[in-house]
């Protein structure tokens, strides 16, 4: 593995932020799994691992997963990946909340389209976060994971009537499970990964978390995570981590047909609003997913960005992206036409 893309040009070397408390220096892009579980498609493992390998050669050095990626596909994968590296180099991220039960067909309703045929168990017990740990750390093949979270306590994941009853139970028994881990020093930083900025203020509220992953809430096409979260974030040194920094596809593509936003077709006022920011971009020279990956991290709060990619291709895209100058005016006309909050702190 070398630091060249295909064709044979150079690929930039990238920066890395210190991740909050937790005292680990992590890569601007981390490689995110999800698709390493067969999301919306089938993956060949050849393929899968590859994808992992071109980012640790080009200089990710974050991985982050879940058992429920492919119900412990993309787990089984990355551990692939990390066995081919010295260990020290990459910082392994993975969640609770779910457990994988060997002894039941997984049922239906889930985006993974292949993965391993084991049920996902939701269960945010003190017994079911460590029975969770012990799997993921069997799946990847490591005697230590990084960075733990607690994963998908929000109304996207649960519905609002049973959100209480979840938030409840993740702080009585996953957080408890995870700060002993912290405590023992077996991880480094323990904190959430949702799809909304309420719930990270309802958690960082009530808990003393290091790190935290929030998927779709602070974007080019949208901020609501500005407010009030980000500045706590800042204010407790909580280190953030996105996900969803293209909305599920959208300001990835563009407002193409077909297009997704929130992991379904994209209604038409999203449609217009990404028209209208590919219409600024272009102005500008500037590819849409190049902007959408600037400006996230243009935040102080955050660290790094966490995204998918299937094949080694898209890794390097990716990367190249990163490297390539966005001017100071975009971010001003974006603002000047009302399409980017006027308080978002936007890329020096």
């Amino acid at each position: 593995m070398n630091p060249q893309q295909s064709s044979g040009t150079a690929v930039p070397a990238l920066p890395r932020r210190r991740l909050g408390r937790t005292g680990l220096d992590v890569s601007v892009l981390g490689f995110g799994t999800a698709p390493l579980g067969d999301l919306f498609g089938l993956l060949d493992d050849a393929t899968a691992i590859s994808a992992a390998e071109r980012a640790f050669a080009l200089g990710v050095n974050l991985l982050d997963s879940s058992p429920l990626y492919g119900h412990g596909l993309a787990e089984h994968r990355s551990g692939t990946a990390l066995r081919r590296l010295p260990r020290d180099e990459i910082v392994v991220c993975t969640k609770v909340g779910r457990w994988m039960d060997p002894f039941h067909e997984r049922g239906s309703g889930s985006n993974f389209v292949g993965g391993a045929p084991h049920r996902a168990v939701v269960d945010y017990s003190y017994d079911g976060t460590m029975r969770s740990v012990e799997q993921s750390l069997l799946r990847l093949g490591t005697d230590r994971i990084e960075l733990l979270l607690i994963h998908d306590v929000d109304v996207w994941t649960h519905g609002a009537d049973a959100i209480e009853a979840r938030f409840r139970e993740a702080m009585e028994g996953a957080y408890v499970a995870l700060d002993k881990l912290r405590s023992e020093r077996v991880v480094k930083g323990i904190g959430i990964g949702v799809n909304e900025a309420e719930m990270c203020v309802r958690f960082a509220k009530a808990g003393t978390f290091d790190t935290m992953l929030l998927a779709g809430r602070y974007s080019l096409l949208e901020q609501p995570a500005l407010a009030e979260f980000l500045p706590l974030a800042q204010q407790q040194n909580i280190g953030m981590m996105l996900g969803g920094v293209f909305n599920s596809g959208i300001l990835a593509t563009g407002a193409v047909a077909g297009a997704k936003y929130n992991y379904k077709d994209a209604p038409p006022d999203i449609m217009q609003k990404v028209a209208q920011i590919e219409r600024v971009c272009r102005a500008h020279a500037v590819a849409l997913p190049t902007a959408a990956l600037h400006f996230a991290l243009g935040h102080p709060a955050v660290g790094s960005l966490v995204l998918g990619a299937q094949t080694p291709q898209e890794v390097e895209r990716n990367v190249t992206a990163l490297s390539s100058p966005v001017p100071s005016a975009l971010w001003r006309d974006l603002k000047a036409e009302r399409l980017l909050d006027a308080d978002a702190p936007v890329p020096a």
